[in-house]
């Protein structure tokens, strides 16, 4: 990519999307598409098309569709399904008849077998049945993975595809249900310390592992792979940092200042025992993460009391 390219990041308001865009930004390109502000509507495929038309991209980022934690997945299997079915099936087939130059689809750590190997290749793709809790929606990033395989081997498409981490970072939802597990548990420990809340609940025994990965690092790798990477694979996009739930809530505990007890419920469900990534091949390719663990959810929970001043004083 040369920094006057058009580049459209599809999903630019959302936690990845943004991040990118920002990105991009900081890198110097002066051309992009996205945001809340010049987005088509993602799941209508005319719409899609006129965007393409009057647009033109050269180079796209894929990082639409719908998203959530255990408990939205639980609850709302079939529009996250559907939703990244279409917007993902209308933006791979419009890149490739407007001929964008090159397209990087964002899948999910969620494509990987409940019980594969760890750190997770993706050999294993495939390999075995999904976790039950993400079925749905990690069927829906699977079709898009092996969408954009199919244009490659189809018609040659200069498609490619990552696989990040848990994300975390700026602009993520701070819900008590329907977010991901660090902005969840930032806002759960931040209100029990306000409220002066003995103990807070978390869900599951707190042995599970997951690697997280901070966005504004993701986003770094991304443009590094739209740079260089143009293999067939899928990679994986992961920080090589993995904590229990426990060890993560710990940590968060720490940095809001909460004084009380952490109690887990293990009537409520894990989700996967352990989610790490093999993320040689994108370290092969120079990328390093920038932001530590530690100074990351400083960072955020900052963001999150600035938000919750924001709506304090009202408009």
């Amino acid at each position: 990519m040369q920094t006057n390219d058009r580049i459209y990041v599809a999903g630019g308001d959302t936690l990845i999307g943004a991040a990118i865009l920002r990105q991009l930004q900081r890198q110097g390109f002066t051309h992009l598409l996205g945001g809340s502000s010049g987005e088509p509507d993602l799941n209508l495929a005319v719409a899609v098309d006129d965007f393409f038309d009057q647009a033109a991209p050269e180079y796209v980022f894929i990082a639409a569709g719908k998203s959530g934690g255990i408990e939205a997945n639980r609850k709302y299997p079939a529009d996250l399904m559907l939703d990244n079915l279409r917007v993902e099936c209308h933006l791979i087939d419009s890149a490739y008849r407007h001929d964008v130059k090159k397209l990087l689809y964002l899948a999910s750590s969620c494509c990987y077998p409940k019980h594969c190997q760890q750190p997770m290749r993706v050999e294993s793709l495939l390999s075995g049945p999904l976790e039950p809790t993400n079925e749905a929606y990690g069927l829906a990033k699977i079709a898009g993975l092996k969408l954009c395989q199919a244009y490659r081997q189809q018609y040659g498409a200069n498609f490619v595809v990552g696989i990040p981490a848990n994300t975390f970072g700026s602009g993520d939802d701070f819900s008590t249900e329907d977010s991901h597990v660090i902005a969840a548990l930032i806002g759960r420990l931040h209100a029990a310390k306000i409220t002066g809340a003995p103990t807070v609940e978390i869900w599951g025994t707190g042995t599970p592992r997951r690697e997280f990965i901070f966005v504004d690092d993701l986003a770094e790798a991304c443009i590094t792979v739209m740079q260089v990477y143009a293999g067939l694979d899928p990679i994986n996009l992961g920080s090589g940092l993995d904590l229990s739930i426990a060890e993560l809530a710990e940590l968060i505990r720490e940095v809001v200042g909460y004084v009380g007890e952490l109690r887990y419920d293990p009537s409520r469900p894990d989700g996967m025992p352990l989610k790490a990534l093999d993320s040689s091949q994108l370290t092969s390719l120079g990328w390093r993460p920038a932001t530590t663990f530690r100074s990351a959810l400083t960072m955020i929970y900052a963001e999150f009391l600035q938000t919750q001043r924001e709506h304090a004083d009202g408009p």
